[in-house]
């Protein structure tokens, strides 16, 4: 009987922990909302669209829908504009009617979405002005409100305080700006030592979507510090620091500057005539010109061989290497870093009398090849008692 007594409470007591389960399980609306999204509908714009169909849903209901499309503003050209459309959801039916936000044009949107076993079809009609362009679009997926956001592209990296220069560039700017207020800033740098990237001046619609454009541009790393400062105060200016861009540390050598200043200053002349000492010799060439860039800070050295394509013609290779020197990291260090790229060659014919024309080419080994350059930043690495990159480790060997 005790035993039977036993038995009937656990059995209660299991039955009250699997209703408190039961109870804290259903604490969770059975049809709570949802948000799922859709990257693609075929056939936009030639398929140069970039879609974004939002949708909240009450289990599989669809309750509202948000259509944001980005596309060329004219055909073939790299200018986006785009539109925002709240969808009224009537059944398998969405419609709305809104305006493009760059030209202000009328949009009306109808389309009927149709589930097919786990993807989703999209028919009917989106108007951009007088364009009527017909949606056939089936196999679509969507996506989790987590999928979406791992999906999206990740932004420019800016670093304003980087702790050196392994892992963005001395003389590389980004500037982070408000549409609204990037060409008043764009204006700003006109008569300034700079240079502006032109693929930063197009504004993607990543960035329509932000409403914020990055602009990236290259100065002089001596003064690329100031410069930072100065753009950080400057109207709708959201970010500012530098960036990643033109040093790769594969090619890069780090050395005492003692020996290549002059009070606080680069000794620019010194430094020139050091690389190209080196360099004459590892490319087996005669040094033509050396000249500074006022604009970015790169050295671009000129070299002049004999050029082995047909001898007895006397045709003569040109070499071009560029070079970039810096502090190793912003704020003064009294180590420098060099970064050497890789050599563009070219061939002509320069000797007297009448010219062979020749059709130009020019060779450069964008990965970095060391037998390319033959050993010059090895070379280089000796000459300047300096120590090369470890990538293994992440630190100067």
């Amino acid at each position: 009987m005790r035993a039977l007594l036993f038995c009937v409470v656990g059995l209660m007591t299991a039955s009250s922990d699997l209703a408190f389960a039961q109870m804290k399980l259903s604490t969770k609306p059975a049809n709570a909302n949802e948000t799922r999204y859709f990257t693609a509908i075929d056939g936009l714009m030639d398929g140069n669209a970039d879609v974004i169909l939002k949708e909240t849903r009450q289990g599989k209901t669809v309750t509202s829908a948000v259509l944001d499309v980005c596309y060329p503003a004219e055909k073939g050209s790299d200018r986006k504009d785009r539109f925002v459309a709240d969808l009224a959801v009537n059944g398998q039916a969405m419609t709305g009617t809104t305006q493009t936000l760059g030209g202000k044009l009328p949009v009306t949107v109808k389309l009927a979405r149709k589930p097919t076993g786990d993807t989703f079809e999209f028919k009917g009609q989106i108007s951009i002005g007088p364009t009527v362009t017909e949606v056939a679009s089936s196999d679509n997926s969507d996506l989790s409100e987590k999928e979406f956001r791992d999906n999206q592209t990740v932004d420019d990296v800016i670093t304003s305080a980087p702790k050196d220069f392994s892992e963005v560039s001395p003389e590389s700017i980004g500037v982070k700006v408000k549409l609204e207020a990037a060409l008043d800033f764009l204006k700003s740098l006109k008569g300034q030592d700079l240079e502006v990237a032109l693929s930063s001046l197009a504004v993607t619609c990543d960035a329509l979507r932000a409403g914020e454009q990055t602009i990236t541009l290259s100065a002089d790393p001596d003064r690329a510090a100031a410069l930072i400062a100065k753009f950080k105060s400057q109207p709708g200016v959201v970010a500012a620091g530098w960036a990643s861009g033109m040093v790769d540390m594969e090619r890069t050598i780090r050395f005492s500057a003692v020996d290549w200043r002059d009070g606080d200053k680069i000794n620019k002349d010194k430094l020139a005539a050091g690389i190209a000492g080196v360099l004459t010799r590892t490319l087996a060439a005669k040094s033509s010109a050396a000249a500074w860039n006022a604009n970015t800070g790169t050295l671009q050295l000129t070299f002049k061989r004999p050029s082995q394509a047909y001898p007895a013609l006397d045709l003569t290779e040109t070499v071009e290497v560029t070079a970039l020197v810096s502090p190793d990291k912003p704020g003064g260090s009294d180590k420098l870093m060099l970064w050497i790229g890789n050599p563009v060659i070219s061939t002509a014919d320069e000797s007297a009398g009448a010219k062979l024309n020749l059709a130009a080419e020019a060779s450069g080994d964008e990965e970095g090849d060391q037998t390319e350059d033959n050993g010059s930043v090895d070379a280089l690495a000796k000459e300047f008692k300096g120590q090369r990159w470890d990538s293994d480790k992440s630190a100067w060997k």
